[in-house]
Order: C-alpha cells, then sequence, then structure tokens
C-alpha cells in the first residue's frame, strides 16, 4: 500500500463535529497528518475561533498553510490559563516535536529566566539566559527579555535587591552607593547600612515573591495606597498603583516550565460522577510529560471503572499498569490525590528506575494548578471525546488482545514486524517496524543494509537482518547488565513480546531458526497474503489461523504489514534521493571515494572484493595494511571490529 493510504489511529475523526467541541479558551492545538505524526502546534487566546480558521475558506491563507490543512486528519489541544502559559507550552511541544510547518519556529533560542545568587553572601536578582546547576535559584523561564527586566525593575523598587558586581563584604565602604541607592532601588549594602541577616531576609522575600506569593505583597502596597489618598499624597498613591498594576502583569505564572528542571509525570483523574465514589462510570486519566523542567507532551487513558471505586484506587490501580509497562519512569509523580499503597508504590518505582522516586500531592502553588490543569484537560476529554476513544481503544489494545486470543499467547503488547525489499534486485534493505498497544512507536524502527547475500535472496536477507537485530539485542542486554540498567535504556535490548513476518511458512521458519541459534524465546507469527496481496490471515505453530476481516484485530495486521512495506520502500526512496544504493563501502570507516574507486577498479565487483584475502586487499590500489584489515572485517567479522553492524535510525 502505498503512503498516502496508511491512516493510522485517524479513523472516525469528524473534523467538522470536532470543530464544533472546541471550547472558547486559550490553548495549544496540535495537528495531525495521516500518519499521526505531528505536523503542526500553535496556541490560541480562543482555540474555538483559531483552530476554525484553517478549516474556513480563504483567500488570504498562505501556499504552506493551505499545503498544510490538505494533510490534516485529526487535531488535538490542550487548555491552558492563560496566553502566556500557550506560547510557552507551544514553544516547548515545538522543539520536542519539530512539526514540518512550524518552520519559522525551528531554532534553539533559549528562553530568558531571573536568577537569584543564592550562593553569594550578599545574593543579586540578575538576567539570564542559561540555568546551571549551582547554588542560584533560577524562575519561569520567561517569554521574553522585557519581561525579566521589568520584572527585575520592580523586585528593585519592593525589596531593594543590589545588581551591582562587587565583592561583599570585601568592598563594603570602598566606593560611594551608586544611582539605585538615590532613587530609592537598593539598600546600598556597600555601605554597611544592613547587616547580612537584614539583607538576606528581604532577599528572602523576593524570592517568596518570584515563587508566585504576591497577596502579601499587594495588600500591603494596596494599604499604603489608601492612606497616602487619604493624607493627600498623590504621588505616591500612583506610585503604589503603579507597582500594584506591574505585580497583576508578572503574576501571570508560568506553570508550564519548572525552574527545577526535573522530570515529572502530572497525573490527574476525571469520572462521570463528581463525587468520589463512583460506579459503572466512564473515567479518564490524564498525564503530563515534564522533562527537564518543560511540559513536552500528554497522553490520555479511557478506563471503565468498577463498582464502588473511589478515585484514590482508580489512580492507584492506573499508577501501577501504567508504569509496569513503560519504560521511563520519572523522579517526580504529581497526583490530584493520594493513592492506598502510597509507600509500596513508591518504593517499587524506586527500584523500577534505580533511583529514588516521590509520590507528590500538591496543596498549592504552580504544582497544584498544574495538577488542576491535568485534570480540567481529563474532564474535557471524558465530555466531548469519550466515543473516540472508545472507538480508538478497540482499534489499539482491543485489537490486539484480539490477536493475543486468536493465537494463544499470553500477550503481544510489544510486536516487531519486519520486511524485505529490493532495488531493482540489485540491493536488498530490511525494514523493521514496532508496535505497542497497538499504536506504531516510530522511535524504535529500524533498517538495515544488507550485505552479506547478492541478489533478491529474501529468506537469506531475512536471516541476516534477523541475526544482526537479536545479537546486538543480545550484546546489549550483556552490557547493561554489567552497568546495572534496565533493558528499556538500549536501543535493541528490548525484545517484542510477538514477532510477526511479512509472509508465511518460510519466512516464519527462518525466524525460529535464527531464534533458536541464539536461545531465545519469542512467539513468531507469520501474515499470510493472498493471490491479490491482500492479508488472509496468520501463520502460528504450523497452522494458517483465519481472521475476521471486520475485526479489529484484522485491520491492525493490515496495518503492521502495509506500515512494514511503508517503511522498506520509504528507506529505498531515500538511498536513491542520496546515490547510495551504488555499494555498500560507503559504509566501511576509513574507506573514501578514492579507495572506494580503486577498490571497485581492482576486483570489479562487490563479491570479489568480499572473497579477497587480506593480503590482495593490501596489494591493491591505493590501500594500505590499516585500510585493508577494515575492509576485511567489515566482510568477516559478525559486526566489523565489534561495532553495531549496518543499521540505521530513521
Amino acid at each position: 500500500m502505498e503512503e498516502d493510504q496508511m491512516t493510522e489511529n485517524t479513523f472516525h475523526f469528524n473534523i467538522e463535529e470536532e470543530l464544533k467541541k472546541l471550547p472558547g479558551r486559550p490553548g495549544v492545538y496540535i495537528m495531525h497528518d495521516e500518519h499521526d505524526d505531528i505536523i503542526y502546534v500553535g496556541k490560541a487566546i480562543s482555540l474555538k475561533n483559531r483552530v476554525r480558521q484553517y478549516f474556513q475558506s480563504s483567500r488570504n491563507k498562505s501556499a504552506k498553510i493551505l499545503q498544510m490543512v490538505e494533510r490534516i486528519r485529526r487535531f488535538e489541544y490542550i487548555v491552558t490559563d492563560s496566553e502566556l502559559e500557550a506560547l510557552v507550552l507551544e514553544c516547548n511541544l515545538i522543539k520536542e516535536h519539530r512539526p514540518k510547518y512550524n518552520t519559522m519556529l525551528k531554532d534553539d533560542k533559549t528562553y530568558p529566566f531571573i536568577k537569584v545568587t543564592l550562593g553569594e553572601e550578599y545574593p543579586r536578582v540578575l538576567f539570564s539566559r542559561t540555568m546551571k546547576k549551582d547554588k542560584s535559584r533560577y524562575f519561569d523561564p520567561y517569554t521574553s527579555a522585557g519581561a525579566v527586566k521589568d520584572t527585575i525593575d520592580l523586585i528593585k523598587k519592593l525589596y531593594k535587591i543590589r545588581s551591582c558586581n562587587k565583592t561583599f563584604p570585601r568592598d563594603i565602604g570602598k566606593e560611594r552607593p551608586c544611582l539605585y541607592y538615590h532613587i530609592g532601588q537598593c539598600n546600598a549594602p556597600c555601605q554597611g547600612n544592613f547587616t547580612k541577616e537584614q539583607y538576606r531576609e528581604s532577599v528572602a522575600q523576593a524570592v517568596d515573591f518570584l515563587a508566585g506569593n504576591h497577596a502579601p505583597v499587594v495588600k500591603m502596597l494596596e494599604e499604603k495606597m489608601n492612606q497616602a489618598s487619604e493624607e493627600m499624597e498623590f504621588e505616591k498613591a500612583i506610585e503604589y498603583r503603579d507597582l500594584i498594576r506591574s505585580i497583576h502583569q508578572v503574576s501571570e505564572r508560568q506553570k508550564i516550565t519548572n525552574e527545577d528542571g526535573e522530570d515529572k509525570d502530572v497525573i490527574a483523574l476525571a469520572v462521570d460522577d463528581a463525587d468520589d465514589t463512583v460506579a459503572n462510570a466512564d473515567a479518564v486519566v490524564q498525564v503530563f510529560f515534564i522533562r527537564g523542567g518543560k511540559m513536552i507532551g500528554r497522553e490520555h487513558f479511557f478506563l471503565r471503572v468498577a463498582l464502588q471505586d473511589t478515585k484514590s484506587v482508580i489512580l492507584n490501580s492506573f499508577v501501577k499498569q501504567y508504569y509496569a509497562g513503560t519504560p521511563f519512569v520519572p523522579k517526580e509523580l504529581m497526583l490530584e490525590t493520594d493513592i492506598e499503597e502510597h509507600e509500596l508504590v513508591e518504593a517499587w518505582l524506586t527500584e523500577k528506575r534505580g533511583q529514588k522516586v516521590y509520590l507528590r500531592i500538591p496543596k498549592k502553588g504552580t504544582k497544584e494548578k498544574l495538577v488542576e490543569m491535568a485534570r480540567e484537560n481529563a474532564a474535557i476529554v471524558l465530555r466531548q471525546d469519550r466515543e473516540r476513544i472508545k472507538r480508538e481503544e478497540g482499534r489499539t489494545i482491543g485489537a490486539v488482545h484480539e490477536i493475543e486470543d486468536l493465537i494463544g499467547v499470553d500477550r503481544a503488547m510489544r510486536m516487531e514486524a519486519y520486511d524485505i525489499s529490493n532495488i531493482s534486485g540489485f540491493e536488498s534493505v530490511g525494514s523493521m517496524i514496532v508496535y505497542e498497544k497497538g499504536k506504531p512507536k516510530r522511535s524504535d524502527y529500524r533498517k538495515f543494509k544488507i550485505k552479506s547475500v547478492q541478489g533478491p535472496d529474501d529468506y537469506a536477507s531475512m536471516e541476516e537482518v534477523l541475526t544482526r537485530r537479536f545479537s546486538h539485542g543480545l550484546k546489549e542486554r550483556c552490557e547493561l547488565d554489567e552497568k546495572g540498567m534496565g533493558y528499556e535504556m538500549g536501543s535493541f535490548s528490548r525484545f517484542p513480546d510477538l514477532i510477526l513476518m511479512d509472509g508465511g511458512r518460510g519466512q516464519v521458519n527462518v525466524a525460529l531458526r535464527v531464534l533458536d541459534k541464539l536461545g531465545i524465546a519469542i512467539p513468531v507469527c507469520g501474515m499470510v497474503k493472498d493471490d491479490f496481496h491482500r492479508t488472509r490471515g496468520l501463520y502460528y505453530n504450523n497452522v494458517e489461523v483465519p481472521i475476521d476481516p471486520r475485526s479489529e484485530g484484522f485491520k491492525l495486521i493490515t496495518r503492521i504489514q502495509d506500515e512494514a512495506h511503508r517503511f522498506a520502500i520509504e528507506y529505498h526512496r531515500s538511498l536513491r534521493s542520496k546515490g547510495q544504493v551504488h555499494s555498500i563501502l560507503d559504509d566501511i570507516e576509513g574507506i573514501g571515494p578514492t579507495r572506494r574507486k580503486a577498490l571497485m577498479r581492482t576486483f570489479k565487483s562487490l563479491e570479489a572484493i568480499r572473497d579477497a584475502s587480506f593480503e590482495e586487499l593490501a596489494n591493491a590500489e591505493s590501500m594500505n595494511a590499516r585500510s585493508a584489515q577494515q575492509v576485511y572485517d567489515f566482510f568477516h567479522t559478525e559486526n566489523g571490529k565489534g561495532k553495531a553492524p549496518e543499521v540505521t535510525e530513521e
């Protein structure tokens, strides 16, 4: 099937109907194409108004936008509390996913921070574009340099913190106070007017303010403003009024990014019934992923909760099931409510991660607001997307369970499928695709150039691909075991629950032979096609198992089979576009164009080079002992001097 026929996770998404459900709230919208890849991320003051504009006829749309809209198959959105939060989240998502049509935002410009140098005896409040692991404390980041400078000016006016480069106490009393002292924006610690303890108390208040505790300052300024007004000191009253306005401008907290730079998952739940006790109800768990202090994405999960389950019970069950199957465990889980087995689950996650994991239930501040945002988005998903999520679950997890029941295996949550393709019968390539929980996991896809097989021999090519894939996986597992790390940390060490071969008995037997040789036990299933190249059934345990073509399991097998073929064809195209199909000599380290051409002149063919002895290679034109050894090792050792075989990540 051609690429434009692939439609993964986009079935039944009625754009016109979904546009009607958009809220008139600020947030971020995410556009997906037919492969469910993210192609555009944008922000909006009103999601309803902004997203609708893309699908309305207009002559003012640029060619790029028109092209993008033609490729949109579904969209999703995340509601935020302000346009400012939406802007920060938009930038985080663009940097994480690099969408095709966000060309103007593909830069690595850093956000400005406010830095409080707590490691100094007399700390300063400074502008910074980098966050270092020092004794300083960093705030936000802000969306513009102007916002940082305005906030620093406000801090100076409120708390009179210094910003000079003098070293205290060494420089106390050496010079006259600067201009900031005379305009009332510095307490002049350079003159010894305050003790270190008094100065640091002002710094502590400034840090508290930057952390979001604005109420005491606002209350104090309002009292002073009212008093000045009563005493007819209107200039002072106006000054206090302006300070209050400045505070309101900087108090719009950016929950999307945390200054600690840690990895967190934020987990919240929405259920049909607002009470803590629900019965026979639908529920949605929303998970926000924060990596390196920045929110980079989210996922939601549809649940059917049991009779009398409380939110605590539901979250307890979800956390155990979700993190049992995911390779990465963050340092902190932020939950909306405590779970029953708090200490036990915390200890289990700590052991799984290899470092301390904390379960937190925020009660105030920006973390609590972030949990509230996750809960609000979960409620929106539950309210508007319930039926679509059910269908999606049926197409993914439900389809996986159908396949498990059909062939009688306990688990098939991670499936790997393989395909071999030839380019005009000259060079073969192999593709490996991965589906987890019924969805493609493209980060784990792999491509193989065939180097030991001449001509279009699919069985021999498949044997090479599988041998290289699982040999490398076993080697990686040994290395991870020596380091005391889990297999999920490697790129090849994670083995599938089920292997799917593009073919019947012949391809299955090749896979079983390779696995038996390596001492690996993984179920292998063939995806059988009929005479018209359409999926017909599965070949498992020497029996062809028919599949109901109307079932979700059948549709998932068809998508996997087509995706494996598409991925191989895509690899062919990239090779042709780069002019790389002429020789696998390109992959030998240290063999450049001159030696490559000389080898072909001397030996006339790749097969002759492969069969040449070390002495013959060393005596060839432009060759020496070292380069001859590199060529010989490439063709005669398993991985070319122990290096990874020719595998190219997508």
